[in-house]
This record gives structure tokens, C-alpha cells and sequence, in this order.
């Protein structure tokens, strides 16, 4: 039988952002220019924060944050196991050692229950991850951070758009790192920014991402020639002109592409809330989600031949995300071992994450819901 395929993510790059790159290609600058100078302007905007500094990527915006706080060699960073592995990979690269907290049983967020005696000697920092669009509580994070002397890091690569108690990402933190990466809810393919309320750690952040040097491309070219010079160690971390152009007409379309997918995200709940044996991640009280993942859970035991059934039958599928403290390089080097975050274990186990995208059209989600439900039919108990 042959299925209509229904992808797992499409991108919604139209005509507005190929002419927007076709006028940077015939511009001067295609490395970090005034393009992308525009777009950090456009995007602080947005957030309603001071500064946002542009980077390659959302792993190198957590890198730069913590080489410019100097947190490295004897450090901890108190981070979740359950997040993609850029998240504690960027703090064993600064040269520090991550620290997991188990998870929120309901929406899979680190427990701000559980960092308190976490915290010891070596604690710098804490990272938190507002997974799938779902911010942490920031209010409880922020005050343990100030009361210990610790820095507050985000990683909002999911939360463009998230609001909780009236906070978005970057308002109450140090700083807050950004995802463009190809399937985020704004694309450069790659790509990544850091918002941050505080000048002095934003330009230090912009002396990392480029070697270290005190004028950029933009600030070298323009005009009259000016010499540069190296204050500080630094990187190659930069965003460039190419990736601000694709970004800079998604800004405007944030808040429509945003109702799309909860429009989407509202039909899922509808049809798989009554569902036995389903479940999903729960949104808050006071909560905006961004709506980045749409994932649901169903038993440990079934999770593989799920997700197989459902690409058998074309839907696209993911799973966002097997805990990083039980894959092969982490159980090697720290000796993590199954039983030690229960609540990470048991989301990364039975966890799917289904098509979930502003351009997933009525009758899409209609074949998604139908093939979930059949599915779900043929593997229940007894079936």
C-alpha cells in the first residue's frame, strides 16, 4: 500500500527570504556585516533584551557564554540529561564538567527542586534547557543563582517565543543561547545568537567570536581603513551576512508561524488526550509555550516498534530525546549508569516526536492523527 508521506519537518523559506539573500549576495559583505548587525537589533527587539550577539551556532553561543564568565578547568555546570547532547558537550569543550539533574515528570525541564543540594564547591553555573518551547521556572532559578553566587545560563534553543510568570529567555538570566538550526522555529540552517541583559558580557562576546579582535569585518571596511587588534584569546564563532539575511524576514512572521503550529498542537491534544496508553508533556499555568516539538510518550517496551510502524506508514518521526548521561561516550567517561535519573529515563524511553510545523496543512494533520491512532490500535495489549 502506498502512504502519502508526511515529512517530519519542513521549513517555510519562501520568496521573501531568497530575494533578502539574492541583495546580500550582491552586497559587500557576505561575512558579519551590516546585515547581521541589523538582525541582532531586530531580534534584541523581539525579546525586549539589551544585546543580542549573533554566532554560528547555538553550541558555540553556550561556549562563548561560558569562556567570557571564565568558567572552565575545575568548574561544574548543574545542566538535564534530557536535552540534545550540544548542551553539556559546550561545557566539557569550555573545559568544565557537567552536572545532571533529574527531570519534571510533567514537562521534562529540570527539577529546580533538586539544585540546591546539587550545588557544591566547584558549581559555577546553572544551564537549564527549556525543552520543547517550555520554559524552566526562571523566578525559583534565578533566585537560587543569586543566593549561591552562581551564574544563570539558558539554553532557549527551543524557546524563541516562551513566556513564563510574565519572563521571557534573556530577561532574568546572565545570558540566553538561540538555535537556528535547520528544523528551529527560525532557520539559517545553521545558526545560532546569545541575548543578554548585561554590555559589559556582551562585548566581551563579541571580542570571542571573532579571535579576540576589537573590529569585525563591518568595523575594518567600512570607510576608511582602521586598524584592529587582539585584546584576548578568543574564536571563530561569528554569524555572517547570509545567515542574518534568511533570518531577518522570519522576525516579523514569529507571532503568525507561532499560532500555526499551536493551531496544529491543539488538534494533537484533542485527538491523543483521550487515548489510552498515550501520553504528552503538560504546559503550565502562566505558561507560553514556543510549541518547537510536539512529542508524545507512549510504554518503553513499544516505543521502537512505534516509531517504526508510523515510518512504515510515511510519517516522519523523531525522538527529542534519549537522556545524554546513557549514551556511549557519557557512560564511558563519568560511569553514568541506568537508575540514576529515573524521570530522564523514563521520557528518553518513550518518547516520539511527530510532524509539527507552521506548513503542516489540515489534511497532514489528519493522516498523522489517524496513522497515530491505528498504530497505537495494533500494538495495544492483546491486539
Amino acid at each position: 500500500m502506498t502512504h502519502t508521506r508526511v515529512e517530519f519537518f519542513r521549513h517555510d523559506l519562501g520568496e521573501t527570504e531568497i530575494r533578502s539573500v539574492a541583495r546580500a549576495l550582491k552586497g559587500v559583505f557576505l561575512t558579519a556585516g551590516p546585515l547581521t548587525q541589523k538582525f541582532e537589533a531586530s531580534f534584541a527587539q523581539f525579546l525586549d533584551c539589551r544585546s543580542v550577539v549573533g554566532t554560528w551556532s547555538c553550541t558555540a553561543a553556550l561556549f562563548l557564554v561560558l569562556k567570557a564568565l571564565d568558567i572552565g578547568e575545575g568548574d561544574e555546570v548543574l545542566t538535564t540529561p534530557m536535552t540534545f547532547i550540544a548542551t553539556p558537550n559546550a561545557i566539557l569543550e569550555a573545559g568544565a564538567t557537567p552536572v545532571f539533574l533529574d527531570v519534571e515528570e510533567t514537562t521534562g525541564n529540570m527539577n529546580a527542586e533538586l539544585i540546591e543540594r546539587a550545588i557544591g564547591p566547584k558549581t559555577k553555573a546553572i544551564m537549564p534547557v527549556h525543552l520543547y518551547g517550555h520554559m524552566c521556572d526562571m523566578k525559583r532559578m534565578r533566585d537560587i543563582a543569586d543566593r549561591h553566587g552562581l551564574f544563570l545560563i539558558e539554553d532557549a534553543a527551543h524557546c524563541i517565543e516562551g513566556e513564563r510568570d510574565g519572563i521571557r529567555p534573556g530577561q532574568l538570566s546572565d545570558a540566553a543561547c538561540f538555535s537556528f538550526y535547520a528544523t528551529k522555529n527560525m532557520t539559517s540552517g545553521e545558526g545560532g545568537a546569545i541575548a543578554t541583559n548585561d554590555p559589559v558580557l556582551a562585548k566581551k562576546l563579541r571580542l570571542l567570536r571573532s579571535h579576540g579582535m576589537n573590529k569585525e569585518a563591518a568595523g575594518r571596511y567600512s570607510g576608511t581603513y582602521q586598524h584592529w587588534d587582539m585584546l584576548c584569546m578568543g574564536y571563530k564563532a561569528n554569524m555572517f551576512d547570509i545567515q542574518a539575511a534568511l533570518l531577518l524576514p522570519q522576525v516579523s512572521k514569529i507571532e503568525e508561524n507561532l499560532k500555526k503550529r499551536r493551531t496544529v498542537y491543539q488538534r494533537y491534544v484533542k485527538e491523543f488526550g483521550a487515548m489510552a496508553g498515550i501520553g504528552f508533556p503538560k504546559i503550565l499555568p502562566r505558561t507560553t509555550h514556543a510549541h518547537h516539538l510536539f512529542t508524545l510518550w507512549v510504554h518503553p517496551l513499544i516505543r521502537d516498534a512505534f516509531t517504526e510502524k508510523l515510518q512504515e506508514q510515511g510519517i516522519g518521526v523523531a525522538v527529542n530525546y534519549r537522556p545524554v548521561h546513557l549514551l556511549s561516550y557519557y557512560r564511558r567517561t563519568f560511569d553514568f549508569r541506568e537508575g540514576m535519573f529515573p524521570e530522564a529515563e523514563s521520557i528518553g524511553g518513550s518518547t516520539i516526536s511527530l510532524p509539527f510545523y507552521p506548513q503542516l496543512r489540515e489534511k497532514a494533520t489528519s493522516r498523522v492523527i489517524e496513522t497515530v491512532q491505528r498504530v497505537a490500535g495494533e500494538l495495544a495489549p492483546g491486539s
